[in-house]
């Protein structure tokens, strides 16, 4: 019954929005959306994929919530250069059940035709595809690899953004540059699973350059990520101080706040129907946390035969070193240490996915996808996982995009 209650919900929010628009009269107001109606299940009941920050993810029945979603955006017009944008999503997230969340809401004056500024809560450019990646019709793939974009799952700020733009001839360069501070929660998959709220002033900026069918992004964003009720870490560190280890119980905890820093670099070519999307990302942390460091990377291929866009892609995800060195004076086999020592190294994993996407009608596409996941240690980004299982896990989906 929720399952149907959800289509109907969303196909009614989709006309009633189209109608809206229609019956204002006023051309300086635009209303638009997109919106993924999806199901997936996976081989097993062993253990659950999902994506990143979600806290419900699918096993051996099939469900809806991996990918559905419904996005719905309106902008104003206020005059030649001010405007106002706001946007809405409603997703399955740090909560089993689905939500909004208000995702864009800011003001953009445009300085002149190279320059504007936006004001409000605007989306950090982490990533080669951070403006859409909740837009599953902008991207060929069913959803953006876990591999990489769950390295960071800060999504927006507020505070404020200037973009830059100018054409050199057939080249089209964009920069970027941002600060504000991101509030959130964020879900830990640690035994049942805990929701932690989060405060992250952030800055950072991304170059953009365009030529043709060919896009090159780098970004590169810090934060200072403070988290006060992060249950399983401070369970930790409240005995690490009991027992004399307050140095190293500072070191892993958040509640002071940590510096961490995200670099990517990221291109995308549409050339002769050949499609490819590759990234490469580093997470780093500039302060001791308990956070690792990690190398992430995909890539993904396909070709186009009319309206069908079969594609192939693989995803890696590699732990690089830990900011935190535990003191000699904690050995390994004792029960602080072994929680300690066990908390500091990254989860590892690789995925192999196959797809076809199929355009068969005007903002509209038809997507069908499965995903072979090897978690490597730790049970890679798998949530949930049963005691001893060590598996792979093979995922099938499918799901209609759509924009209005």
């Amino acid at each position: 019954m929720k399952k149907k209650l959800l289509v109907a919900a969303i196909f009614a929010a989709t006309a009633a929005m189209q109608a809206q628009a229609a019956t204002l009269g006023d051309e300086n107001l635009s209303i638009s959306g997109f919106g993924t109606l999806g199901v997936a299940k996976s081989n097993t009941d062993q253990a659950q994929f999902a994506r990143y920050n979600q806290a419900e993810g699918v096993a051996d029945k099939a469900k809806i919530g991996l990918d559905t979603n419904l996005g719905l955006q309106a902008t104003y017009k206020i005059n030649d250069w001010l405007s106002g944008t706001a946007q809405i999503l409603t997703r399955k997230n740090t909560s089993p059940t689905f939500t909004t969340d208000l995702t864009w809401a800011f003001l953009k004056a445009r300085v002149n035709d190279e320059v504007s500024v936006r004001v409000g809560r605007v989306v950090l450019p982490t990533f080669l595809i951070s403006d859409y990646q909740n837009v599953g019709y902008a991207n060929t793939m069913m959803r953006p690899p876990i591999e990489m974009y769950g390295q960071a799952p800060i999504e927006n700020v507020d505070g404020a953004d200037i973009n830059f733009q100018r054409a050199f001839g057939d080249f089209n360069f964009t920069t970027q540059a941002f600060v504000g501070v991101s509030r959130g929660k964020l879900f830990v998959p640690t035994g049942a699973g805990s929701v932690a709220t989060y405060r992250a002033p952030a800055a950072g900026i991304s170059f953009t350059g365009e030529y043709g069918p060919f896009l090159v992004r780098v970004g590169h964003a810090r934060a200072d990520l403070k988290i006060n009720d992060l249950a399983p870490i401070n369970g930790l560190t409240a005995q690490l101080t009991q027992f004399g280890f307050k140095p190293l119980a500072d070191d892993l905890g958040l509640t002071n706040g940590k510096k961490i820093a995200f670099t990517s670099i990221g291109a995308t070519m549409d050339w002769h129907n050949i499609v490819v999307q590759t990234e490469y990302a580093q997470r780093r942390a500039k302060e001791a946390v308990y956070i690792p460091d990690t190398n992430a990377w995909y890539t993904m291929v396909g070709y186009r035969v009319g309206k069908v866009l079969p594609y192939y892609a693989h995803a890696s995800y590699r732990d690089a070193g830990s900011s935190v060195t535990p003191p000699a004076s904690l050995p390994k086999n004792h029960p602080l240490g072994a929680a300690v020592y066990g908390l500091l190294p990254s989860p590892e994993q690789t995925s192999d996915l196959i797809g076809v996407r199929w355009d068969f009608a005007k903002s509209v596409a038809l997507k069908v996808q499965a995903d072979r996941v090897k978690p490597k240690t730790k049970a890679g980004s798998l949530i949930f996982v049963k005691p001893g299982f060590s598996g792979n896990v093979t995922v099938v989906a499918a799901a209609l995009d759509f924009v209005f």
